[in-house]
């Protein structure tokens, strides 16, 4: 959420962000909503004022039927002032965050711009096969009898690829949780920020409605399911419970940077994407992800974001996948979001480079909703800042299948990750 004091003065950067965003809004009913807000609110608490005033003291009858007037002008203006808070709020929730300025302009994500390629795809002496042809020969993915108990979009995860799946996660921690993997990141990116390791933590799987409205997360349309008879939602990604952990809570400046590396099954309803990746486990109804989750000053903020950016491309690195690294236009970088950047791997079985990292600048937007605050060293009070980013999640592991698999419809293990699997060297 913004505050409405940098709206009130910036209103011509909001509407283009609105505009920019694609944010069905009318920023001047904000405004005119607002100004009637702060009228009634004066006029409220004015006559308040007067009625304590005048209460004092010995009355005389013409004075009592006064004062009952005054206190109907009360009660008339007091539901009005709840009916305007309410439309302020309303609207106030649906207003965007700010993008930055290296941000591009674009209406679609076809208009995010390539600012990097690292790595060279293979090439192949045989025609490569997708993940799902593979992952069928080894019954490794079980979609048939998954879909019998739970339906579309769900998936049996079997032998050799649960446990890729657990090194993967396995290796991630070990890495993260490494100050000294941390330092040798930031001095190869020339970031300023600390090495401060990431602490694991397994996240609640449901989110209670004000808390996953305050996030500025909660889509019930597209990416959330709610428990019936509940006031739960179904985590729809790790750092969805994570950025609300100090909710109401105020943080000290010599804690931060505080980092965390969450992991939990996610769910997504992905409505409106039928149609869309339906073979294998590239988009699926529940899926397994590690989530990197920062809380920090706002002089530090964008150092974290580059940090977490900069991790996704070591993590990428380690494992030896070409991909390139997309900076998000307006239009796709979410409503929530100051800064997007995502990560694409290739995939030689599809032919073309898919998404699997993203990484969010939040800058105080969630935090102004959470009232998550930090007390500086001078004692001064601010708003926190968020950020968030994928350390891996299930993409990673079609990423593996497809680039590293033999003529014979194998799969080598990347070395990173043998030493989790028992030294096993192939998935065969």
């Amino acid at each position: 959420m913004l505050e409405i004091k940098f709206i009130r003065q910036n209103s011509e950067v909001v509407r283009k962000a609105i505009q920019n965003k694609n944010i069905d809004l009318d920023l001047d009913q904000l405004l005119a909503v607002d100004e009637r807000r702060r009228h009634v609110m004066q006029e409220f608490e004015g006559l308040k004022a007067e009625q304590n005033k005048r209460s004092k003291g010995p009355q005389t009858p013409e004075n009592l039927d006064e004062l009952r007037t005054m206190k109907e002008k009360i009660k008339v203006l007091e539901k009005e002032l709840e009916m305007v808070e309410k439309e302020f709020s309303d609207l106030m929730l649906r207003v965007p965050n700010i993008p930055t300025e290296d941000t591009p302009v674009g209406t679609s994500e076809k208009d995010n711009v390539i600012a990097k390629k690292v790595g060279k795809p293979a090439e192949f002496t045989f025609k490569p096969q997708n993940h799902w042809e593979i992952a069928q020969k080894h019954d490794l993915i079980d979609k048939e009898r998954a879909a019998k108990i739970a339906g579309a979009r769900f998936a049996y995860i079997k032998g050799a690829l649960v446990r890729l799946q657990f090194a993967l996660i396995q290796f991630t921690i070990d890495q993260l949780t490494d100050p000294k993997v941390l330092k040798k990141i930031i001095k190869q990116n020339k970031l300023r920020t600390s090495d401060k390791p990431f602490i694991p933590v397994l996240p609640p799987a449901m989110i209670k409605t004000d808390t996953y409205r305050a996030t500025a997360r909660l889509n019930q349309q597209e990416t959330t399911y709610k428990l019936e008879g509940e006031d739960l939602w179904m985590n729809a990604s790790a750092e969805h419970s994570l950025c609300p952990m100090y909710q109401n809570e105020t943080l000290n400046e010599a804690d931060l940077p505080i980092r965390y590396l969450g992991y939990t099954t996610a769910f997504r309803r992905e409505a409106g994407t039928y149609g869309k990746d339906m073979e294998g486990i590239f988009r699926m109804h529940q899926f397994d992800k590690l989530e990197m989750e920062s809380f920090s000053t706002k002089d530090q903020s964008l150092q974290e974001h580059l940090l977490l950016v900069a991790i996704q491309e070591y993590l990428m690195q380690q494992l030896q996948i070409p991909y390139q690294v997309l900076l998000k236009c307006t239009a796709d970088i979410g409503f929530a979001n100051a800064r997007g950047v995502d990560i694409e791997a290739w995939l030689p079985g599809q032919g073309k480079y898919r998404e699997t990292h993203t990484a969010d600048y939040m800058t105080d937007f969630q935090t102004r909703r959470l009232n998550t605050r930090v007390r500086r060293a001078n004692d001064e009070l601010e708003l926190a800042h968020t950020n968030d980013a994928t350390a891996f999640a299930m993409r990673a592991l079609i990423a593996i299948i497809e680039n590293y698999q033999t003529p014979k419809g194998t799969v080598i293990v990347p070395k990173v990750l043998r030493k989790y699997m028992g030294n096993i060297k192939e998935i065969k």
